[in-house]
Order: C-alpha cells, then sequence, then structure tokens
C-alpha cells in the first residue's frame, strides 16, 4: 500500500463540498488515514507552496490557500498518488475528464478544488509538511 497527500483547497470548503470529495475519494478505493481542517496562515502556504516561490502565480496562490480553511487528508491505497492524481483530473477543469473531481467541482485553474502529491517523493514530504507521526492510523 502506498500513501498521498490530498487537500481540499478553500473554495470547495467554502462551497460545502467536503463531503461529496471524500465520497468520491473513498469509492475509488482509498482508505483516509489522516485528514484535519485548518486555516493556513501566510507563512504555512508560502512554505508549503515554496516550490513555486519564483512563479508570477506564487502571491495570488498563496494569497487564495490563506482566504478560507483546508483539509488536509493522508490517502492510502494502491499506487495512491497516480490513482489520486487521475481521480483529481487536470489542474485547468476544461482539460479534466469526465468523472474526475475537477470536472465536477473546480470553479477555474486556480479554484480547482483540490492538490494532490505528483510523486512519491512529494507525497513524504507534503505528508509530514501537515502531519505528525500520532495524526497518522496506518
Amino acid at each position: 500500500m502506498q500513501h498521498t497527500f490530498a487537500l481540499i483547497k478553500p473554495d470547495a470548503v467554502q462551497r460545502n463540498l467536503i463531503g461529496a470529495i471524500i465520497n468520491m475519494i473513498e469509492k475509488n478505493d482509498f482508505y483516509i488515514s489522516a485528514m484535519k481542517m485548518l486555516q493556513m496562515n501566510r507563512q504555512q502556504a508560502e512554505g508549503f507552496y515554496s516550490v513555486h516561490r519564483e512563479r508570477p502565480f506564487f502571491n495570488e496562490l498563496v494569497d487564495y490557500m490563506i482566504s478560507g480553511p483546508i483539509v488536509s487528508l493522508i490517502l492510502t491505497g494502491e499506487n495512491a498518488v497516480t490513482r489520486y492524481r487521475e481521480l483529481m483530473g487536470a489542474t485547468n477543469p476544461q482539460n479534466a475528464q469526465e468523472g474526475t473531481i475537477r470536472k465536477s467541482f473546480a470553479i477555474s485553474l486556480m479554484e480547482n478544488a483540490v492538490h494532490g502529491s505528483d510523486s512519491d517523493e512529494n507525497a513524504i514530504i507534503e505528508i509530514n509538511y501537515f502531519f505528525n507521526a500520532f495524526e497518522r492510523i496506518r
């Protein structure tokens, strides 16, 4: 079994989509090993997205991510990173396939409902950013 990190973004939380997104996740044979809701501050958001610091959208992304609560999750399952990325759909919801989270719930390229790790290595980094050892079930 493999772990991946998932995050329900502020736009989806604000629109009361937490349950619908979790339902899609669980229906796709993921086990939720940890979950919590939190409000990131600027420093936390800048740290999480530090790989994008030099990109022109960095400040807008940080502002968006601190605009409201988020839900962070550790998902467990076979090929979790790859399968969750497929379930999320394309970053741009206009390019996302039917049946994906982003096709179903995203508003725009920025407000695209969810985040997921893009590699096994980043899954470990992102999980450790949000969860300590005591907060993990498996």
